[in-house]
């Protein structure tokens, strides 16, 4: 099932993106100069297609770093209570250990 969805969804972008591609080939500069329009330092010139998908890679990978920077407290917590659950289950363990309450775990 998983699969079927990949390709329902992966399908029809890919043709979006190479309908994309094909209609938007001609070539654009990009000035990495913003105090010299006319000579700038470093231009680039691409197809628009190219500068697109790149446009769309680079805010992906800005996405990512910052979902994966807001949940680092959850990751944090998550790693002190699995530590705390090892603790607890080698206290449970030991030889001579009496079945007890255990203490509780804040999540």
């Amino acid at each position: 099932m998983s699969n079927f969805l990949k390709g329902l969804i992966l399908i029809p972008l890919g043709l979006v993106i190479i309908v994309v591609a094909i209609a938007n080939r001609g070539p654009v500069t990009l000035l990495f100069d913003p105090f010299s329009r006319e000579q700038p330092a470093y231009a680039l010139t691409l197809p628009l297609f190219v500068v697109i998908l790149l446009a769309v890679m680079v805010g992906v990978v800005i996405g990512g770093v910052a979902v994966w920077l807001r949940q680092g407290a959850y990751r944090r917590r998550a790693r002190a209570a699995e530590a705390s659950l090892r603790r607890v289950r080698a206290d449970a363990k030991a030889p001579g250990t009496e079945l007890q309450t255990l203490p509780r775990v804040e999540l």
